[in-house]
């Protein structure tokens, strides 16, 4: 049995809240049915005192070219909760990792401490190029590298100078290095080159939810490349959620969300998804294929690849019964899986219907209390 503690998550929909799934960090078309809610402070501000009343130990941020600034939308909301805590994430090299660490240690300070750092990357070439960004592939992530660095160094009080390939700092540090709470820092990234940077500089490495067997050769492969950079690593997992009282409601949901989908829609998106050069993105798309065939969507027992026909990043999803989803959670966990960040459409009322139905069951199968 797993020893590190149990963490559960949700995600906060800063595009925008509805029944159907649509893009999240990119700016494309949305179908109305997919953003009947607008992302407003105040229903927003909903879904994370959901996730607060249900349990859920903090919210996840994207960050991209069709979202509002996590700093500023996630310090408006921690005016709103009290306990909950956000993971805020933050594109790597866009701005110095002198400044994010003044921004995370600004916001944990008013905030009390209730700050994670989502570094990422980025995988789509023409939305790097639209902030001003034209490094290949693995140069992103050797400036990521430097990056982590630097933050984990300031974030722990200590005065940094570097001197890499992409960053030149000198006289790094925060004006009260003694006023701080831990800062973990999580991050994402499927190619070799991102599973080094996990390797060295992450707190927690986050995955997308592929089968079980896929899961379990990467949790296997990166604590190894962990080991030997003398380090140990969380894992976290995200996924969508469909549970219900019984498995044939979870799955008409499903079969729902997928007959509503445009086919317009699935071929533009599988076509930008195919012009990015994140791996983890491709292992998304080889899952369905790009086709809205039903019998195809179903990759592994309960988990749906459905999501990922319209939306980048995390497109699987675990389907059933609340039992059957806490079992193939718990399956997850029994690998190795320290963290699960998960969501639902709508994210404010499936809030409350994961975190009442499914967590208990979690937690008796696993005999771990989930913080």
């Amino acid at each position: 049995m797993p020893e590190n503690p149990l963490l559960l998550h949700w995600f906060l929909p800063t595009g925008g809240d509805g029944r159907d799934p649509g893009g999240v960090t990119a700016v494309q078309g949305r179908s109305r049915t997919a953003t009947r809610r607008p992302a407003d402070v105040p229903y927003l501000a909903q879904v994370a005192s959901a996730a607060e009343q249900a349990g859920f130990h903090s919210l996840l941020t994207p960050v991209g070219l069709g979202c509002v600034d996590p700093w500023i939308l996630t310090s408006a909301l921690a005016q709103h909760t009290t306990r909950i805590g956000f993971l805020v994430a933050f594109r790597a090299g866009f701005a110095s990792p002198t400044l994010i660490a003044q921004q995370a240690d600004a916001f944990r300070r008013f905030a009390g401490g209730r700050l994670g750092l989502n570094v990422v990357t980025g995988g789509d070439p023409a939305e790097q190029r639209a902030y001003g960004d034209g490094l290949a592939h693995d140069e992103r992530y050797a400036r990521t590298d430097e990056v982590m660095a630097v933050l984990r160094d300031l974030l722990d009080g200590k005065s940094v100078d570097h001197e890499g390939a992409h960053l030149h700092i000198e006289g790094a540090r925060l004006t009260d290095p003694e006023l701080r709470h831990p800062v973990p820092l999580y991050f994402g990234g499927a190619s070799p080159a991102a599973e080094e940077v996990a390797a060295r500089r992450a707190d927690v490495q986050l995955l997308w939810g592929e089968p079980p067997s896929a899961i379990a050769a990467r949790i296997d492969r990166l604590r190894e490349r962990a080991r030997s950079a003398g380090r140990t690593v969380r894992f976290g997992l995200r996924l969508h959620v469909i549970s219900r009282d019984s498995a044939a409601e979870a799955w008409a949901e499903a079969d729902r969300i997928l007959a509503g989908l445009d086919p317009a829609a699935v071929r533009a998106s599988q076509e930008r998804f195919a012009a990015m050069d994140s791996t983890g993105q491709a292992r998304m798309a080889a899952l369905h294929g790009g086709i809205a065939d039903a019998e195809r969507l179903t990759v592994a027992p309960n988990l749906w690849a459905g999501i990922g026909l319209v939306r980048e990043g995390a497109g699987t999803a675990l389907v059933g019964s609340h039992d059957e989803v806490a079992q193939r959670l718990a399956e997850y966990r029994a690998l190795g899986v320290d963290e699960f960040i998960l969501s639902g459409y709508p994210h404010l009322e499936e809030a409350y219907r994961v975190g009442e139905e499914v967590a208990p069951r979690l937690r008796a199968l696993t005999g771990a209390a989930t913080a």
